[in-house]
């Protein structure tokens, strides 16, 4: 094969600049992530029951979905999570080689089948169905610098002229605004009022849903009417109300005599919110918050770079005294990192071109070895589409790795070809007689070195997936080094060396001074290996000194799947007593930003009151914080390194009275959990209810914060939160005419 390349040179170098150009095409096209798709599809799927507390959701909501998810195809796992709010959010983790799609659209089949199961207030409500990842991929802050808009005006203008346009961004899966409810007219009644006129709140209601309707009309005129009708006329009624008025004039009752009862006469119609269960700040100020969350398998960067456009261009319309931050941003890690890889690429090429030319000691021998950097590695990436790959952290270290490995094989044919040079032979024959003596060692370089990572690939579970980029492409980037070995590399040799000819300048002197100095060194080195082959014993004493050595140094080492980096950010939550007012948690909340704001190293702190990121759920006791940190070109003391603000974070939140307050690591995975660590998961088999779980739950956390190994254990399991319990007798009810719903 290497004579034909040989005898035609330019075949090799237009195969070799299409690889390079189907590479950059292709590297154009892949997603950019911080790590390789390791994360299992997930499909959640989202309930509501008005009213209703945890228990009630859990039985009759979360049962009859978790019956008919049961035994989805390719499915790991589920977990549901139920809150006294009355939402239910069922987690379906699906296997990492399924398509998300697929999975979104079984879980919608197997939900479905579950609606007659339902109450008929969930079945109103809806079910939502949604790939999504657990922690948000980005957040923005929408805030009023002045304070002339409140929480309610912000949230609602985030819901009503920025959701669903983030939403159809590409790569995102689903945005949630954190702060005050959407817009919604409430209606306060007046007991005392109520129970003068005899009138009920169902009453109320049936009231309002008969006469905030959509009444459609009809036509007159329209077919089929008698000759000579004319005109056709499209007949409009009164819809839906839109103003507090217009729902105080709703008719509750009719007297014969002509007296009417109306909803101002019994109640207040304000316009007001939704609900009143979670509040947003930016830097202690209120704000809408804006939580995108990624579409699993999307390229992370560039949704991210089309949020933040279309952001900057909806800002052009905003309202006065309106203005939005970028909160967090998990991307910034990745681009960061990105930069670091590209910059240790540059130095490791730049190495690469120095150590050659010091050994081959000519620009014409340096430039060959060369040529197969860009080549073998450019071209690697025109197989990334083929296996799924993606730019990523591990397979840009994989490309780091194999420039040294690119470069053996062409310095093996330029040093054989130099040789047969220096014996009397024509370049071209030097390189057709050097090629019959090299391209079996070459070939079988490369099958050896492939044969070292390419098992790397079949490691089953989440380890494998995490290096199998990492393997596969340092062995395709051997791979095609081997073939420029046999191709480009001998048909540039026999177009570009040449005889050498010794020079007496500046540079020969060096390069003379370094051939001796090395040829010392290699002296030593045979002579140390010639002691050892007639010393046997002593190299095996050495030898199994090193592997005891290097065996009791790697068990005092500390394991781990992936280390607590710095990421950029870091969260937070507080905790208060079960049961604690939004007041309370708001009053905890403020103290907390307040330690932050005197936290050298932050710039953002996003406050949510009433949520927690870790269970997912609202109530009124939690409190959670995105903590976005200053650029790590800033951050050059050492109180504000991501380790000592995380430290100190826990300190003084450890000092806040009537709460538990504690700073946590993102994970290290983007969709794997919703914080660092484990997260595990305590399953009563038995089914005796809550009652048998909650204490064992608090034994098996006993039992796990004994354990030296682990430095914080808690659970989002609230389990005896106390609750007021109505014992309605059902008899009384019913003779008093009284409905029970």
């Amino acid at each position: 094969m290497s004579k034909f390349f040989i005898n035609r040179p330019i075949v090799a170098m237009v195969i070799s600049i299409l690889m390079v150009i189907i590479g950059v095409v292709a590297m154009l096209s892949l997603p950019v992530a911080q790590f390789p798709n390791i994360a299992d599809p997930q499909i959640q799927v989202k309930a509501t029951y008005p009213g209703a507390d945890a228990l009630t959701v859990e039985q009759s909501v979360a049962t009859p979905i978790e019956q008919q998810m049961s035994g989805v195809d390719n499915m790991e796992y589920m977990y549901s999570l139920n809150a006294n709010n009355g939402s239910m959010t069922l987690t379906v983790d699906f296997d990492v080689t399924t398509d998300p799609n697929t999975d979104q659209i079984l879980s919608q089949m197997r939900s479905s089948q579950a609606s007659s199961q339902l109450p008929s207030a969930v079945n109103n409500q809806g079910l939502t169905v949604q790939k999504s990842t657990s922690s948000p991929l980005m957040l923005f802050a929408l805030y009023s610098p002045n304070d002339t808009y409140d929480a309610v005006f912000l949230a609602n203008y985030s819901y009503i002229n920025l959701n669903d346009r983030l939403t159809r961004v590409g790569g995102i899966a689903s945005v949630q605004v954190f702060g005050a409810g959407q817009y919604a007219f409430r209606i306060w009644v007046r007991p005392d009022r109520l129970a003068q006129m005899g009138i009920t709140v169902p009453q109320i209601i049936a009231a309002i849903q008969a006469q905030n309707n959509v009444n459609p009309a009809g036509q007159i005129g329209g077919e089929p009417v008698p000759a000579g009708q004319e005109f056709t006329y499209a007949v409009r009624a009164q819809g839906r109300l839109t103003t507090a008025e217009e729902f105080g004039e709703i008719v509750l009752r009719a007297a014969p005599g002509g007296s009417i009862v109306r909803i101002k006469d019994v109640a207040r119609v304000e316009l007001g919110a939704q609900n009143y269960s979670m509040m947003g700040r930016l830097n202690g100020k209120p704000a809408a918050i804006i939580a995108l969350y990624q579409l699993p398998d999307s390229n992370a960067v560039q949704a991210a770079a089309d949020a933040r456009a279309l952001m900057e261009n909806a800002k052009q319309s905003f309202p006065p005294d309106i203005d939005y931050v970028v909160a967090l941003d998990t991307t910034l890690a990745v681009t960061e990192g990105m930069k670091e890889i590209e910059h240790t690429l540059f130095e490791a090429i730049v190495l690469v071109i120095i150590v050659v030319f010091l050994f081959l000691q000519g620009w014409r021998a340096t430039l060959i070895p060369l040529l197969a950097v860009p080549v073998s590695l450019v071209g690697t990436f025109a197989l990334f589409p083929l296996f799924g790959f993606s730019i990523n952290t591990l397979s840009l270290f994989g490309l780091v790795l194999a420039i040294g490995l690119v470069v053996d094989d062409a310095i093996v044919v330029v040093e054989i070809v130099e040789h047969h040079i220096e014996n009397g032979l024509s370049p071209k024959e030097a390189a057709l007689k050097g090629m019959e003596e090299v391209s079996g060692p070459v070939i079988a370089i490369a099958i050896i070195l492939t044969a070292v990572f390419v098992p790397t690939a079949f490691i089953p579970g989440i380890t494998g997936r995490m290096y199998q980029q990492f393997a596969v492409t340092i062995a395709v980037s051997v791979i095609i080094s081997a073939f420029n070995a046999l191709t480009l590399s001998p048909a540039m040799a026999a177009l570009l060396l040449r005889p050498k000819k010794k020079s007496t300048g500046l540079l020969q002197r060096f390069f003379d001074w370094f051939n001796r100095v090395f040829g010392r060194a290699t002296d030593g080195y045979v002579g140390v290996c010639r002691f050892l082959i007639h010393k046997s014993v002593i190299a095996l004493i050495f030898l199994v000194g090193a592997v005891v050595l290097t065996g009791f140094l790697g068990k005092s080492i500390p394991t781990s799947f992936l280390p607590d980096e710095d990421q950029g950010y870091v969260f937070a939550g507080v905790q208060l007593p079960d049961a604690a007012s939004m007041q309370r948690t708001e009053v905890v909340v403020k103290q907390a930003e307040e330690i932050l704001k005197n936290t050298p190293g932050v710039k953002y702190y996003t406050s949510v009151v009433g949520f927690s990121l870790l269970s997912g759920v609202n109530n009124t006791y939690s409190g959670f914080f995105f903590i976005t940190l200053e650029e790590w070109s800033k951050r050059k003391k050492p109180e504000e390194q991501y380790t000592a603000i995380k430290m100190h974070l826990n300190r003084e939140f450890a000092k806040i009275p009537g709460a538990v307050g504690f700073a946590f690591p993102p994970p290290a995975i983007p969709g794997v959990g919703t914080s660092g660590g484990v997260t595990f998961i305590l399953e009563d088999r038995t089914g005796q209810g809550v009652e048998f779980l909650a204490p064992n739950l608090n034994k098996f956390l006993e039992a796990a914060r004994k354990r030296p190994e682990l430095a914080s254990v808690f659970s989002t399991a609230l389990l005896s939160v106390p609750q007021v319990y109505v014992d309605v007798n059902r008899d009384q009810v019913l003779q008093q005419g009284v409905p029970l719903k």
